[in-house]
């Protein structure tokens, strides 16, 4: 991939890339009353929105906001279902393939072939590592406040413009990034939302890889982890990204944030990871508990159909696979 976007706006704005963007953003939502409004006059809306775009005309609408509880209480903000369209056609046809190429290997949420089960398990392949060659080590283990409403949309735009030189494209991302009041925070019910996120903390990620020299180290979203022999090495990392988040992204770790000895095994993902030994946190089984719950209520409203509630809950199941604890679904679904 180029280092920079240029002159390929228009080249990916086309009738069939907004169809596979439609495609792929209904999935799993088909009963939805505004899919199927939509489908109804799909053709005439996709004509539309392919206009709209081509001249610049496109504005996007406004939001519906909603609380959700599971896994912990956070406002989301969702947009229509044609921003939506919008969101997946950008991102899957610019941010993906431009920016994620320069990420670090070891940052893992919303990634193809990544995700929490190989965050885990590289986290504790390097724990194994580092108990042979260190013996004993420390672990910086950090979180930043708040941080999708703590993002700012200024200094995250500034980082596009470094890499997309395309006139158009920075116009609409600049729609999308500032379609919430405010230069504070990315709403959470976006698509381009985790991306961009990503795109953001990908400038510490370089800064501890490159100019620290922090070897390893390993990002899930604003959930990251440093394996560091002494406790002056951590305390001085921790030091230097503190001032590096405050300094360029205005943004502060919060109380999460501990520096501690490697025998206390680390939660990261969901997982209480120990170098020979992982186990579900009795968090994660209660929030599984919780969502069993809600797919078993949405059947019964119809809501969801028995098929569709298995494809969500399989990525969740997956997720007990790796753990070293026995009988644990078992356990885990006994009410």
């Amino acid at each position: 991939m180029p280092k920079t976007i240029r002159n390929q706006f228009d080249k990916y704005l086309t009738y069939e890339n907004l169809i596979k963007a439609h495609e792929l953003s209904k999935k799993s939502k088909t009963r939805k009353r505004e899919i199927i409004l939509f489908e109804l006059k799909k053709e005439e809306y996709i004509m539309w929105l392919l206009e709209q775009l081509k001249t610049g005309a496109y504005k996007h609408g406004g939001y519906r906001t909603f609380t959700i509880t599971i896994p912990k209480e956070r406002i989301v903000q969702a947009s229509g279902y044609i921003d939506r369209i919008v969101h997946r056609w950008v991102v899957d046809n610019f941010l993906k393939p431009y920016f994620e190429t320069q990420f670090i290997n070891t940052t893992y949420a919303c990634i193809k072939n990544r995700g929490m089960h190989k965050a885990t398990l590289d986290v504790q392949k390097a724990m194994k590592h580092c108990d042979i060659i260190w013996g004993e080590y420390y672990i910086l283990k950090m979180d930043v406040t708040k941080y999708f409403q703590n993002i700012n949309k200024n200094i995250l735009f500034q980082i596009l413009q470094r890499k997309i030189k395309d006139v158009k494209l920075l116009s609409l991302m600049k729609k999308i990034i500032f379609s919430t009041e405010g230069s504070i925070g990315l709403p959470i019910g976006n698509y381009t939302s985790q991306t961009l996120a990503n795109i953001y903390l990908n400038e510490v990620d370089q800064y501890a890889k490159h100019t620290l020299k922090c070897k390893y180290y390993f990002r899930y979203m604003d959930d990251t982890i440093i394996l560091l022999k002494t406790k002056e090495e951590a305390k001085k990392c921790l030091k230097m990204i503190e001032s590096f988040l405050d300094e360029k992204l205005k943004l502060k770790l919060n109380s999460k944030t501990q520096i501690f000895k490697t025998k206390q095994g680390v939660n990261f993902c969901g997982y209480k990871i120990n170098a020979y030994r992982l186990k579900i946190r009795d968090k994660g089984k209660q929030n599984l508990k919780l969502k069993l719950k809600m797919l078993e209520n949405q059947i019964k409203d119809g809501r969801l159909t028995t098929k569709q509630a298995q494809k969500y809950l399989s990525g969740h199941l997956g997720y007990l696979k790796i753990a070293s604890v026995k009988n644990l679904e078992e356990k885990l679904f006994v009410t």
